[in-house]
């Protein structure tokens, strides 16, 4: 192993916890429920499909590893 994928490890594990943070104190309260996300509830069911946050998280990772793929 090498030094620099020490440094991704040391970076993951921040993000994970900035994110663990964020969700913890109600910062992505909004997530989920953004327009294009499916919620139907009747009765005993409830059908949740996240398409829209689900192409958010798509992008957002697509960023991230294209710009650790240019860096590392």
């Amino acid at each position: 192993m090498d030094r620099s994928m020490g440094l991704l490890v040391v970076a993951a594990g921040v993000f994970v916890i900035a994110v663990g943070l964020l969700i913890y104190a109600g910062g992505l309260g909004w997530f989920g429920r953004l327009p294009g996300d499916i919620r139907y509830e009747s009765g005993n069911v409830r059908v949740y499909i996240p398409i829209v946050s689900m192409l958010l998280i798509s992008v957002a990772l697509t960023l991230l590893f294209s710009l650790l793929r240019r860096f590392f």
